[in-house]
């Protein structure tokens, strides 16, 4: 008919080719500006959100060492409160950790299980407390971590699990200078162990989620055995200062002991002195005689 165009088997396929091309680059282009403007809204968040910056949590840290912990209030394991006053009376390490971490925290708290038990070992088996305390609220109810200590088969006497409110949280964090921050894996935060002295203040940090046992125990030696004098008898003060300097590390065997042979040496040396001293009151006498 004049007027109409037919169209061949061949004109029909390339047609049919070239509307599916064109869905299919439709398509490609519609994926291309969804994934532009999802990453544009992920770097909103990012820059909304704080980054970790190492060097600053690590001086945040140090300037926490002197601070006096406020008696904050704690739920253990148990659903029973409990103060920081409580521990008082005892050098305390406090490890904080959430208890969704599935890598950094169960080996934070399984390296220091191997070191509360050498470090027990060697200072006195009640001469520390431990408290590991979840800083995510939301996720660290007592029953949460009554299942992280005994997914990590912690069962050390003297050693708690705790919750407690954000409030709590952010107050015990801000005075461990503790920093942390929300991120994909659920918080980016700085590994450390708070050794807090038996009057409620912190005296040293541990770092790292592997750490050698000196930077624990050595701190902890000093608290343990380096009271002031007045607390005790001479004797009980001579005995706690020989153990001070004559509990020593055996980088061999990465365990503690107390070395007969240094205690030897200084009895060796109060003998000498002491001779030493007999023999010139003697010989001063012999001359005034004289």
């Amino acid at each position: 008919m004049p007027g109409r165009k037919y169209i061949s088997g061949h004109n029909c396929d390339t047609l049919i080719n070239k509307s599916r091309r064109s869905f299919f680059e439709f398509k490609v282009c519609l994926i291309l500006l969804t994934a532009m403007f999802v990453n544009a809204d992920i770097l909103a968040l990012q820059n909304d959100t704080p980054a970790y910056d190492a060097d600053k949590a690590l001086a945040i840290s140090q300037a926490a060492i002197g601070n006096q912990l406020e008696d904050l209030n704690f739920i253990n394991t148990r659903d029973e409160t409990v103060t920081l006053n409580d521990y008082h009376g005892k050098p305390l390490l406090i490890s904080l950790v959430f208890t969704s971490c599935h890598l950094t925290c169960p080996i934070i708290t399984k390296q220091l299980e191997r070191a509360v038990s050498a470090s027990r070992d060697a200072l006195g088996e009640d001469s520390f407390n431990v408290v590991t305390v979840g800083f995510d609220p939301q996720g660290d109810t007592p029953e949460n971590m009554r299942s992280f200590a005994r997914s990590q088969n912690i069962s050390l006497n003297g050693w708690d699990f705790l919750s407690a409110s954000q409030e709590i949280i952010d107050k015990l964090t801000q005075q461990l200078g503790f920093t942390y921050f929300s991120s994909a894996r659920g918080f980016d935060h700085i590994t450390q162990v708070s050794i807090i002295d038996r009057d409620g203040v912190v005296y040293q940090q541990v770092y790292g989620d592997i750490f050698e046992l000196p930077w624990l125990v050595e701190p902890l030696k000093e608290l343990v055995f380096n009271r002031p004098s007045a607390e005790r008898h001479l004797l009980s003060d001579l005995i706690a200062r020989v153990k001070l300097f004559c509990t020593v590390y055996n980088p061999n065997t990465g365990r503690y002991r107390f070395d007969y042979s240094l205690f030897i040496q200084i009895l060796v040396g109060l003998v000498v002195v002491l001779s030493v001293g007999i023999y010139l009151i003697r010989e001063s006498r012999h001359l005034r005689k004289l």
